[in-house]
């Protein structure tokens, strides 16, 4: 491209209210703008800076016309040799038409590599419809999406303009480039395919990358990863590594991405059904006093804490939601023998299960939206501290597994009541806490750290490539 100073003329000056006219135009009327790009002078090095990160769109799959970056080269052009035509292309016309282009390409690139071309709290938050009236004037969505992470803000743009304006554009567009690791894994693997499906699925798996979150998937020490599409858990120390297969949420009640921590864990735990599998299978069986037996669920007025008899709670008392529907802990609880607790918007955490047979099917989309892992012990024993034998003796007695210390087998000798031996332990605090992450990749390393397809079970990537194809045309 031609230098500045390469210009016909230097002496050539700009009508900056001729382009303030019809830059307006250009726009549609709108309310006059100030110039970022061009003075009276025309146009310096801080158009070729961005031009050079647009130019390069195509390595993230995008399309040069999705930034306008011939007509960007074209004007410039025009502008520096003086190349104007006063019928169809006068000098006013072309400074206007370059300077909405800049500006547009610019916001538009910087807020999909700052924030992500796709805003997932957005998307993924308007995508299940939970509840309705008939005319669709209340809708009600289920939450899927809730990760700590950097959003875009409505003064975004202003600070943009204000970088253009201050010549600190170039160092802008450098520091807001995707500094994940895996990001650049993908970019690689997007240069060397021309597979269109492949494509897609590299691009939308690159975007997921661009989502800023407050808890780095790099994070140094101990984390749990659960990819949904893998139905898989990864645990990462510092000298250890885990995996497991996971059972995930159904299509209707789908496990929702998100970021915590491990707080503690349950052993035996209550489980508390919610209202939502109440009102779905539990409350036609009103007055069934076998069904409750059989499953061990006690049915509790919530105002007095009393246990009721199931043979004189009616199917509307139990929607009502003042009662309380609650599976003991043990042996044939829908927890399994432990719980996995973590701060949530969704009630979802990780737990054992009675149904282990769930672990050997290839699709694992079977769960209400919590994740059941099939090495609850081994998992318990990676987010502990340096447990000491004795206390994950207690975890295996409890869990119905046979001690492995001398402590462990003289007790249990000595405590032959089941329910005793449930309750050997309860409470475990997690400290310090485990950072969790549930995640929906569907390229992902599996636990040899080799990148594998994963099947898109809940149609996430054909939901986002709905959105970001529009950078592809």
């Amino acid at each position: 491209m031609e230098a500045f100073s390469d210009m016909k003329s230097p002496a050539f000056v700009f009508d900056l209210q001729g382009i303030r006219n019809q830059l307006k135009s250009l726009n549609g009327g709108d309310a006059e703008q100030p110039l970022l790009w061009i003075d009276r002078c025309g146009v310096d090095q801080r158009a070729d800076s961005l031009l050079s990160y647009l130019q390069q769109v195509g390595e993230i799959g995008f399309s040069e016309q999705a930034f306008h970056v011939k007509s960007i080269e074209n004007d410039l052009r025009r502008m520096r040799t003086l190349d104007f035509d006063e019928d169809k292309n006068p000098a006013s016309a072309v400074a206007a038409r370059l300077e909405n282009n800049l500006t547009k390409a610019c916001l538009s690139y910087c807020r999909g590599q700052r924030f992500g071309f796709v805003n997932p709290n957005r998307l993924f938050n308007h995508l299940d419809i939970e509840k309705q009236d008939s005319a669709r004037k209340y809708v009600k969505y289920r939450g899927l999406f809730d990760v700590s992470m950097d959003l875009l803000t409505e003064h975004y743009d202003a600070e943009v303009k204000n970088k253009i304006k201050n010549d600190s554009i170039l160092n802008y567009l450098q520091e807001i480039q995707p500094r994940d690791p895996f990001y650049n894994r993908l970019k690689t693997m997007l240069a060397q395919t021309t597979d269109p499906e492949q494509r897609q699925r590299i691009i939308v798996n690159m975007e997921r990358c661009r989502w800023r979150r407050h808890q780095p998937l790099t994070d140094t020490g101990k984390r749990i990863v659960v990819n949904i599409p893998a139905y898989h858990l990864y645990a990462y120390g510092p000298n250890e590594m885990l995996d497991m297969r996971v059972v995930c949420g159904a299509i209707g009640t789908k496990t929702p991405q998100l970021s915590s921590n491990i707080e503690y864990m349950q052993v035996n735990p209550q489980w508390v059904i919610p209202k939502s599998i109440i009102d779905n299978e539990v409350a036609h069986r009103a007055g069934d006093s076998a069904y409750f037996a059989r499953n061990r669920y006690d049915i509790v007025d919530k105002a007095t804490n009393q246990t009721l008899d199931a043979r004189n709670v009616s199917r509307q008392q139990l929607l009502s939601g003042k009662y309380r529907i609650a599976q003991k802990g043990g042996a044939g609880n829908s927890l399994g023998r432990i719980v996995f607790r973590f701060n949530n918007n969704f009630s979802v955490y990780l737990h054992d299960t009675s149904n282990p047979s769930a672990f050997q099917r290839e699709s694992r989309a079977l769960s209400h939206g919590c994740v059941r892992v099939a090495k609850p012990f081994e998992l318990a024993r990676f987010v502990l501290d340096n447990p000491d034998e004795w206390l994950l003796d207690r975890i295996h007695i409890a869990m119905g597994q046979s001690p492995e210390t001398e402590q462990g087998m003289q007790w249990l000798q000595s405590h032959p009541d089941q329910e005793t031996r449930n309750k050997i332990i309860g409470y475990i605090p997690v400290t310090p806490r485990v950072p969790l992450y549930i995640i929906y990749y569907t390229l992902w390393p599996d636990e040899n750290g080799i990148l594998q397809t994963w099947p898109d079970v809940y149609g996430y990537d054909k939901v986002m490539w709905n959105q970001l194809k529009t950078f592809t045309l």
